[in-house]
């Protein structure tokens, strides 16, 4: 039997036990409250962050619509210009309803996973079970917010050291020069690995718009497009547009003056390694350097193509057609995205150039969309890794402006289609210039295309295809993976080895030089009386693929 004074003290017991949880469980409450709010400020900050960044290439733009519009104004009829104006009021809406829709898709699927975990969360603190309490999910969500929001623009920005080239750290020689471009020779980073003097050497051209750093992802970290290369042994160069801001001759580049320069740094590699050149373009630069081999000024020089996800003939994107279809015609000019710089040379704005692609695909590109997927992104460890700080830094600070003259090639492949023999919408030097050509000259091509790029479309990158007879590797992810996730050697699709029924870009160039390697060490075959060829003809035996 219990004493009254034991029972008394039992429940006192028991009061203050339940008491102290109660008062436990308010403070866990009040404390998630306060994080609640820090993490709704942070979160609308974020927000309205996001959206003035995506729009902010489209305040660039105000200014030359202005300009031009003001006149036309002024020289249309008022019926004309309300209709085409409607237009483009009606390619607005239609652009806003797309990207409304995937953000709002986007916010929907993040704050539903977010509801469950909260829910859960609660249940823990109110019934006292083991586990995650609304306190501790509270204190989770504001610093995944603070982390988005303050944290991540930092690490991005604190990336640039090891981003890109670094031409002044002593890894590097610049080899020749032009009014317009340098041409560096990339050293190996791999330990023990030296340049052979003999090698088979590539140059690479990088795109206009996208800039050469993509090319130089993480070269510390391994993943480099270019370093993939030079880490083999490869002499391996690449051809750098030099500040369009500081040098006029880079504002008023024309193709030829592209093409005549490429011509100069070619002939210096071939003399130094006793070679013919592989070219190598990575998108707009895939195509500049076909165009620059079909003008005829790059014979004898050259006598391979490497081409990575390339637009060959940008009619056949099927995705950036339908876009471009809902643009009123008079707004569909390349002239709204010139910039008149203070010496009068014009220019084309990069950034809104990279715009246009972004609202091509607004419902997966837009501003509500790329807040919520990084918060995703980083919700799980609430680390940032040097990866997407990376690809961020790309995005935010590596596009530039290009010459007039050069983008309006890019932008006549992207509205005129190759003709049917083969011919295509540009020339270089008053001459035509079609694909059957690398064909007659034997030229070797491999094409890379991305299986998820719809930046540049496998139908616009394989193009040629339909004249001429080239090896196509096809690599997972999208259009940056082959200068990103696959320039890593250690991945399954490495560009130096074989996989599936493909061949990376670095094992083709390696394959390539044991061809010519195998072809120098053959005898010359004699001609025997009757005609007939015997041991040591001119016949050079093919090299066999290896992995």
């Amino acid at each position: 039997m219990v004493e009254p004074k034991d029972a008394a003290r039992n429940l006192g017991e028991l009061a203050s036990h339940e008491l102290q949880a109660v008062m436990e469980t308010n403070a866990r409450l009040f404390s998630a409250a306060i994080d609640q709010a820090r993490m709704l400020q942070t979160y609308w900050v974020g927000l309205t962050r996001y959206i003035l960044d995506f729009m902010s290439p489209s305040f660039s733009a105000l200014e030359p619509f202005s300009a031009v519009e003001n006149q036309r104004l002024k020289e249309r009829p008022p019926w004309e210009n309300l209709r085409d104006y409607l237009a483009l009021l009606e390619f607005n809406l239609r652009l806003g309803e797309k990207g409304l829709a995937g953000g709002l898709k986007a916010m929907n699927d993040f704050h539903a996973h977010q509801l469950r975990q909260a829910a859960n969360a609660w249940l823990n603190t109110v019934q006292h079970r083991r586990g995650e309490d609304i306190a501790d999910f509270m204190a989770k969500q504001a610093r995944l917010m603070e982390l988005v929001v303050y944290d991540y623009p930092q690490a991005i920005r604190n990336i640039e050291p090891e981003y890109g080239f670094h031409f002044d750290d002593g890894r590097y020689r610049q080899v020749a020069e032009t009014a317009r471009f340098y041409l560096y020779q990339i050293l190996p980073r791999e330990k023990g690995v030296r340049v052979r003097k003999n090698g088979k050497p590539i140059v690479i051209v990088p795109p206009y718009v996208l800039g050469a750093n993509i090319l130089s992802f993480l070269p510390d970290e391994g993943k480099s497009y270019a370093h993939c290369f030079a880490n083999q042994g490869i002499p391996t160069y690449i051809r750098i547009v030099k500040d369009i801001y500081a040098n006029p001759a880079v504002q008023v580049m024309t193709g030829e003056d592209d093409c005549l320069d490429t011509k100069l740094f070619l002939e210096e590699v071939k003399a130094r390694h006793g070679r013919p050149v592989t070219l190598s373009g990575y998108c707009q630069g895939g195509f500049t350097a076909v165009v620059n081999y079909l003008s005829g000024e790059l014979d004898g020089l050259v006598d391979a193509l490497i081409t990575s996800v390339a637009p060959m003939d940008g009619t056949r994107s099927k995705g950036l057609q339908d876009f471009l279809n809902l643009v009123p015609d008079r707004f569909y000019e390349v002239v709204f995205a010139i910039k008149t710089l203070p010496n009068g040379n014009r220019v084309v704005n990069g950034k809104l150039l990279s715009w246009v692609f972004k609202l091509k695909s607004l419902e997966k590109d837009n501003p509500l969309t790329a807040f919520f997927r990084d918060l995703k992104l980083f919700e799980r460890d609430l680390k940032i890794n040097k990866t997407a700080a990376a690809i961020n830094y790309w995005l935010l600070y590596d596009q530039t402006d290009l010459p007039f003259e050069v983008c309006k090639m890019s932008y006549d492949s992207y509205t005129i289609p190759v003709t049917q023999d083969g011919t295509l919408p540009v020339t270089l030097f008053g001459r035509t210039l079609n694909f059957k050509r690398i064909k007659e000259k034997g030229i070797k091509w491999l094409i890379c295309i991305a299986e998820k790029d719809d930046l540049v479309e496998k139908e616009s990158t394989l193009a040629p295809l339909d004249w001429v007879d080239a090896e196509v590797t096809v690599f997972p992810k999208g259009h940056v993976a082959i200068a990103t996730s696959w320039s890593l050697p250690t991945t399954e699709c490495s560009l130096d080895r074989c996989f599936l029924d493909y061949r990376g870009p670095v094992r083709y160039q390696l394959d390539l030089e044991a061809e010519g390697d195998a072809a120098r060490k053959t005898p010359p075959r004699k001609t025997s009386k009757d005609g007939t060829s015997a041991p040591g003809g001119a016949d050079a035996s093919k090299g066999k693929r290896t992995s």
